[in-house]
C-alpha cells in the first residue's frame, strides 16, 4: 500500500495551495532535526515523508497525477495516449534532499529566522523565544505626513487615507499590490508632532514582517495663526495711529467666531495682548484650551508733509521727541 500524501500533511485531499504551504511549515518545524531529539529515527522518518509529500502536491503536474493514478502511478509513470496507448511519463522519484526543500521554501537553511512568527504556537518554547535565532525582523517603519488645517485639529475630524501594499497572495510566496483605506479619528487639540500608528500594515513578504505604517501630523500654513503648542499665536498689523490713540480688533477665531477686542493701551513694537481660553483646545480635556496671543506690527508713515509733522510736535509730549542731542538742538533753534 502506497504512502497517502494528503494524510502525510494532514490535510484534505481538496485543499488549496495555501492550506498546502501552511500544512508543510506546521509539520516541518514540528519534526525538524534542531526540534526532535537526537535519534528519534520515527520523527526522522517522519520529516523525510512531510518534504516528499510537500513535494509532489506542491507541483501542479506532480499532484494532477497522483489524485487519478495514486502513488503507484506517479513512481512508475502512465501512459500518455488515448486508451492506455503511445508513450508513457517518466516515473517520479523524490530526490531526498530535505534541505534543498528547505531552502526553496524559506528561502535559506534556517526556516525558524524568517516563518516563526506564523506557526501556530508550535515553537512557542523553542528555539529561544521570540527573541532568539527564530525571531522574524520587521521592516523598518513607513512614516508619512499628514497635513492637518488648524480647523480640523480644533474640532477633530475623521481622515480616509489611502495606501498601496504589497501583499502575499494565496502561495504565501508572492505577492501583488493592493490599495488600503486606513481611517483615522483626529482627536481634537492634537498637537503637530502626534504619531498615529498602524501596526504592521507595511509591505507583506514571505521573509519579514511587515512594517508599521505611521502618520506624522502636521499643520498646513494658516493665513492668520501659528501653533505653540496649545497657545495661537496670531500678528496683525495696526496704523501708528490706531498704535497711540486705541481702536477695537475684529478677530476671526479658528472656529469660525468673531472676537471684539478693545485696545486701550498705547501699542509699543514688542507688545502682545493674551485672549485667556481663545487657543487650541487640550486632547485630554477639550472643555480646556489655550491662550491666544496676539502680535503687532505697527505701520509707520513712509512719509509727512510739514503741517503734519508740526501737528505732532504740538500734539505729543516734548520727551517722546527728544531721540538724541540733535533733536534737542534743533528744536531748541525752533523755539528761538
Amino acid at each position: 500500500m502506497g504512502w497517502d500524501y494528503y494524510r502525510i500533511l494532514e490535510i484534505a485531499p481538496n485543499s488549496t495551495d495555501a492550506d498546502i504551504n501552511k500544512a508543510f511549515r506546521k509539520l516541518a518545524l514540528r519534526y525538524h532535526s534542531k526540534k526532535r531529539s537526537a535519534g528519534d529515527e520515527i520523527a526522522a522518518e517522519k520529516f523525510f515523508l512531510i518534504c516528499e509529500a510537500y513535494d509532489v502536491l506542491s507541483d501542479e503536474c506532480k499532484r494532477a497525477t497522483y489524485d487519478q493514478f495514486g502513488e503507484e502511478g506517479l513512481k512508475r509513470g502512465v501512459p500518455t495516449g488515448s486508451q492506455g496507448s503511445g508513450a508513457w511519463t517518466q516515473g517520479y522519484s523524490f530526490h531526498g534532499d530535505v534541505k534543498r526543500v528547505f531552502r526553496e521554501f524559506f528561502g535559506g537553511d534556517n526556516p525558524y529566522k524568517e516563518y516563526y512568527d506564523r506557526i501556530d504556537g508550535d515553537l512557542s518554547m523553542g528555539f529561544g523565544g521570540l527573541k532568539g535565532i527564530g525571531a522574524k525582523k520587521q521592516d523598518p517603519p513607513d512614516e508619512k505626513i499628514l497635513w492637518l488645517d488648524l480647523s480640523e485639529v480644533f474640532h477633530g475630524c475623521t481622515k480616509k487615507m489611502k495606501i498601496m501594499k504589497k501583499v502575499l497572495n494565496k502561495d504565501e510566496r508572492t505577492t501583488s499590490v493592493q490599495e488600503k483605506i486606513l481611517t483615522i479619528t483626529v482627536k481634537r487639540g492634537w498637537k503637530e508632532g502626534t504619531r498615529i500608528t498602524f501596526p504592521q500594515e507595511g509591505d507583506q513578504s514571505p521573509n519579514n514582517i511587515p512594517a508599521d505604517v505611521i502618520f506624522i501630523l502636521r499643520d498646513k500654513p494658516h493665513p492668520n495663526y501659528r501653533r505653540e503648542g496649545y497657545d495661537l499665536i496670531y500678528t496683525t498689523p495696526i496704523t501708528l495711529h490706531h498704535a497711540l490713540t486705541g481702536t477695537t480688533l475684529d478677530i476671526n477665531t479658528v472656529d469660525d467666531r468673531i472676537l471684539h477686542i478693545p485696545l486701550t493701551d498705547i501699542i509699543k513694537p514688542g507688545y502682545t495682548r493674551t485672549v485667556i481660553g481663545e487657543g487650541m483646545p487640550l486632547p485630554n480635556d477639550p472643555s480646556k484650551k489655550g491662550d491666544m496671543i496676539i502680535h503687532f506690527n505697527i505701520e509707520f508713515p513712509t512719509s509727512l508733509s510739514s503741517e503734519k509733522k508740526q501737528l505732532i510736535r504740538f500734539a505729543l509730549p516734548k520727551h517722546l521727541l527728544k531721540t538724541d542731542a540733535g533733536a534737542d538742538d534743533e528744536e531748541t533753534a525752533s523755539e528761538r
